[in-house]
C-alpha cells in the first residue's frame, strides 16, 4: 500500500470522481453526453468514445487535486492511455489524484430485497494488474431495495469477503452497499445496514484499511461514528440518481462524508461544447461538489 496515498485519502480535503461506467451504463452515459447509439456500431467503438469523454474530463484544467482527491476507473479506462501514460499513472503523476478500480462484474438477480454482486473469478488477477498501474484501491457495488435483514446481511457478508481478498493483495477496498433512493423503507434499510456493518467491523483486523460508499442517509450523520474504527479510511457518498443540487444539499448535512458522484458530476457536459464551455461547466460542478464535501 502506498503510504503517501493513504495519508492523502485520510486527510486531504476534496472528493472522489466516479468515472467507472461499465458496459451496461456506458451507452446511457454517452447519450447524456450527446452521442447516440447510431453513432457507433460495436462495443469497442462505444468504449473508445467513452474513453475520449473521460480523457476530456481528466485532462481538463478544472480537474485538479485542488478539489479532487481520487477517481474511480473502469478496467478498460485503467488499461487505456492518456498521451503516453496509462490513465491511473497519468492521474497520479500529472494531477496528484489517486485511482480506484471498479472490480465488480455487475449484479445478480434480486433476491430477499437485494442484488448481490456476481462472482469475480479473476479478482486476484485484476488486483495484480491494478498494483502494477499504481492504483490505490478498488470499488464494488451491491444494491439494497427493501429492509430485509437476511438480504442485507448477505450483502454485507459478501462485500467484506471480497474486501479481505483485496486487502490481502495490498489495496484499499471501497465497500458500496447502495440503498435505492426510491426504497419505501429507505431509512430502515440504512439502520439495518449500519448494524450489520458495525458487527463486521468489531471483528475486523484494524490493519486492513477499508472505505465505504453509501447512499446519502435519510438520518443525517448516520455513518459518522464508523470513523471510530481504526480501519476506516474514509466514508463517501454516491449521488444515487439525485440531481446535482439535491445531492449536494443532502451531502452537506453529513459531517466527514465526501462525495463520490458520477451522474451528478457529468450531467451538464456535452460533446459539442467548446473546450472553454466544457471546462467552465465542469469547474462549476466540481466546486459545488467540493464545497458540499468539506462542509
Amino acid at each position: 500500500m502506498n503510504e503517501k496515498m493513504l495519508e492523502m485519502m485520510k486527510t486531504k480535503k476534496g472528493f472522489i470522481a466516479a468515472l467507472d461506467q461499465s458496459g451496461g451504463s456506458s451507452s446511457k452515459t454517452l447519450k447524456a453526453y450527446g452521442i447516440n447509439e447510431d453513432q457507433y456500431s460495436s462495443e469497442e467503438e462505444m468504449f473508445d468514445l467513452i474513453h475520449e469523454m473521460r480523457k476530456r474530463v481528466f485532462t481538463s484544467n478544472a480537474f485538479t487535486n485542488e478539489h479532487i482527491v481520487g477517481a474511480i476507473l473502469f478496467e478498460k479506462t485503467m488499461l487505456s492511455k492518456i498521451g503516453e501514460k496509462y490513465t491511473s499513472e497519468y492521474l497520479w503523476e500529472d494531477k496528484g489524484i489517486i485511482s480506484f478500480l471498479k472490480v465488480d462484474k455487475g449484479l445478480q438477480d434480486e433476491q430477499n430485497g437485494v442484488k448481490l454482486m456476481k462472482e469475480i473469478p479473476n479478482l486476484v488477477e485484476q488486483l495484480t494488474v491494478a498494483n502494477s498501474h499504481n492504483v490505490f484501491g478498488t470499488k464494488m457495488r451491491s444494491v439494497i431495495y427493501s429492509a430485509n435483514r437476511e438480504g442485507i446481511k448477505a450483502v454485507v457478508a459478501q462485500q467484506f469477503d471480497f474486501a479481505k481478498t483485496i486487502c490481502d493483495n495490498g489495496l484499499v477496498p471501497i465497500i458500496e452497499p447502495e440503498v435505492d433512493i426510491n426504497s419505501a423503507d429507505k431509512e430502515l434499510c440504512e439502520e439495518i445496514l449500519k448494524e450489520e456493518i458495525v458487527a463486521k467491523l468489531k471483528e475486523w483486523n484494524s490493519e486492513d484499511k477499508i472505505m465505504f460508499k453509501f447512499t446519502i442517509p435519510t438520518k443525517e450523520n448516520l455513518y459518522l461514528d464508523l470513523y471510530d474504527f481504526d480501519c476506516v479510511v474514509r466514508v463517501v457518498a454516491l449521488s444515487g440518481g439525485y440531481d446535482i443540487d439535491t445531492a449536494v444539499e443532502k451531502l452537506a448535512k453529513n459531517n466527514r462524508m465526501i462525495a463520490s458522484f458520477s451522474r451528478a458530476l457529468l450531467q451538464d457536459l456535452r460533446v459539442d461544447q467548446t473546450q472553454e464551455e466544457f471546462d467552465n461547466l465542469l469547474n462549476s460542478v466540481i466546486v459545488k461538489i467540493y464545497e458540499a464535501s468539506i462542509t
